[in-house]
């Protein structure tokens, strides 16, 4: 008797979750959304889906060409901008611009979706510099950007969506990639806590291995080489060749196994963070990232390292 009535509840729960999931929002002809990072990747493909949505789409991109090709590929309801999020002064011309742009209606939704991964690699390999590269991008010019959207946000009572990465759970290699992802995951949860009195909804979207400009080998290997060839001698030897060349074909191996070509998982899930009447506070986008890099983040510290070191090459001088 108990376990039907249990029964009947949870079935109960998951249909009225789906239904609440389902609602959306109408109107969307006058809600202004800005993306940032619309050269490439997520934020060129959710241009063209909110675009064709019906939103008015206030695209940020990092260069003219980037611009340009989106320009062409979309219509009268999207406007781009040249911005750097991580130069203030960029930041603060691009919010004058959306100001003007919205005409006083505010901004419904602000999609923080710039970023870059490398240099990646062993961390005694990288300088506090390489660190600092990438979480310019992708933490502060995150964290930057909002503040300075967060007026116009709060004026439409809209949406914050900060890309994130199934590597801001489970910090899987060196440099300031997993950091800088940590860091938006702690950055929104305290945003989200912190402005919720204000009816601004904050989601964070975590993917998992998708090819794009931030998975892309060539650079990767680059910054790779780079980092092997600026060791101290003493630091390259502990390692050895083998491992080097081992580390490079494992990065090949992953990139070109595991990267799902599908982008649209992921702009599915900004979609519905922008459009939804109740929008999720986390989406985890892509099978890899629902069924191995999540549950694995919730898994022993000891386990997740067994593994990684597993499928890790090892350094010459390594202890046995």
């Amino acid at each position: 008797m108990w376990l039907y009535a249990v029964l009947a509840l949870a079935v109960l729960w998951v249909a009225v979750w789906l239904w609440r999931d389902s609602l959306v929002i109408d109107k969307v002809s006058n809600k202004y959304v800005f993306v940032t990072g619309c050269d490439s990747g997520f934020g060129n493909l959710l241009c063209k889906k909110l675009e064709r949505r019906g939103f008015q789409v206030l695209a940020g991109c990092l260069t003219q060409k980037g611009a340009d090709d989106l320009q062409r590929g979309t219509g009268p309801n999207l406007k781009t901008i040249l911005v750097d999020v991580t130069d203030a002064a960029s930041v603060k011309m691009a919010v004058q611009w959306v100001q003007k742009e919205t005409g006083g209606k505010g901004l419904w939704g602000l999609v923080n979706n710039a970023g870059r991964s490398v240099p990646m690699g062993p961390t005694e390999w990288m300088r506090t510099e390489d660190f600092h590269s990438t979480l310019r991008v992708n933490m502060m010019g995150v964290i930057e950007t909002t503040l300075a959207f967060l007026p116009l946000i709060k004026k439409a009572r809209g949406r914050i969506v900060n890309v994130a990465s199934v590597l801001g759970r489970l910090a899987a290699n060196g440099g300031g990639y997993c950091i800088s992802k940590f860091g938006v995951e702690s950055f929104s949860d305290c945003l989200r806590r912190d402005i919720h009195y204000f009816g601004i909804k904050v989601s964070i979207i975590e993917p998992g291995f998708f090819k794009t400009a931030v998975t892309s080998l060539e650079p990767i290997e680059k910054e790779l080489h780079r980092l092997w060839n600026q060791l101290d001698p003493e630091i390259r030897d502990s390692y050895g060749e083998k491992y080097f060349e081992k580390y490079i074909k494992l990065q090949r191996f992953i990139m070109n196994t595991f990267c799902d070509p599908d982008l649209s998982k992921v702009t599915n899930c900004m979609i519905h963070a922008l459009s939804a009447k109740y929008p999720r506070t986390r989406y985890s986008a892509g099978w890899d990232a629902k069924f191995a890099w999540i549950p694995f983040s919730y898994a022993p510290a000891f386990i997740v390292d067994s593994m990684l070191s597993a499928v890790l090459p090892r350094p010459a001088q390594s202890c046995s």
